[in-house]
């Protein structure tokens, strides 16, 4: 059995930091919906405030017009597709994992409002004077991030085999 690990464990390990993740998300989200005034900028620092507003959309309120019910169903089948790959993802690649259960957190979060709000709710600006990023929230930061994580490890891995390659690693 030497150092591998039942199933049970990562699906554990990586399923509870999904969980916590849509906790967490929803939790600062009710922080917001019930703290924060709506279109009202609170800056933290220079470049970021706290601006809450809604997304009927997608990333930058793209396909707004699509509906709830369609964009509902596309983030069920992105879920499926990245659990799908994180099935088919080696025991080594911990990393990719990880940013797998970042992936399926934030989609979540981000499917509770759209399921409960009929949208989005967005609440982090990053601002300068004379420009501003478009306003999100932590569920697609743990989106991002966990994209950024899958696709880290998938460099890793060529950078790997690239070296293995170039040493004459049979």
């Amino acid at each position: 059995m030497g150092g591998s690990i039942p199933m049970k464990s990562p699906l554990t390990l990586y399923g509870g930091i999904a969980v916590l993740a849509v906790v967490l998300d929803q939790w600062i989200k009710w922080l917001v919906e019930t703290r924060l005034p709506m279109h009202e900028m609170v800056d933290l620092l220079p470049f970021l405030a706290l601006y809450r507003t809604y997304n009927t959309g997608v990333a930058f309120s793209m396909f707004d017009w699509v509906g709830d019910g369609a964009l509902v169903g596309v983030s069920l089948a992105v879920i499926a597709f990245v659990l799908w790959l994180a099935w088919r993802s080696e025991p080594g690649q911990w990393l990719a994992r990880l940013g797998f259960a970042l992936i399926v957190g934030g989609a979540v979060g981000n499917i509770i409002d759209r399921m409960v709000y009929g949208h989005v709710i967005d609440y982090i600006l990053f601002h300068t004077p004379v420009w501003s990023f478009a306003v999100f929230n932590l569920a697609d930061a743990f989106i991002s991030v966990g994209a950024a994580a899958v696709v880290l490890q998938e460099f890793l891995v060529w950078r790997n085999e690239d070296a293995e390659k170039a040493g004459g690693g049979d």
